[in-house]
């Protein structure tokens, strides 16, 4: 049974804030594409280097879904450094393109309408009601 591409994005931020690797890899095809700040990078090995180094977990505060796996999440970020004073947050958005039931692409923005655009959709795609 192929997940639905918001339930696969939701599963695969849990995992992320769960630091769950091997569900995080089960969740993202082998050569995934994420795109951050920083640059961009492709892999399992990649991925999984920046999930259990980054700090990063994140509360979803709006999610949106389009078509062809597009799903944009506008989410509460939160960064837990160990050699960091304390951590730090602020709300972020992340575009995601989901196929066959595993993220191919993650990229992370600093505004929603930013993650919106690249993902092409709009406010009419936000998800209200979710079982």
């Amino acid at each position: 049974m192929t997940l639905l591409p918001l339930a696969v994005v939701e599963s695969w931020q849990s995992a992320v804030n769960a630091r769950d690797l091997d569900q995080l890899a089960a969740l993202s095809a082998h050569d995934v594409e994420m795109v951050g700040p920083r640059g961009a990078g492709r892999g399992h090995e990649m991925l999984l280097h920046w999930a259990a180094r980054a700090g990063f977990s994140a509360d979803a505060l709006r999610w949106f879904c389009g078509r062809g796996g597009m799903v944009v999440v506008e989410q509460l970020g939160r960064w837990y450094l160990p050699d960091a004073l304390g951590a730090s947050e602020r709300i972020l958005a992340s575009a995601f393109t989901v196929r066959a039931g595993r993220v191919v692409r993650f990229q992370r923005f600093d505004a929603l309408q930013d993650a919106l655009t690249a993902a092409a959709l709009t406010d009419d795609d936000e998800v209200i009601h979710r079982s």
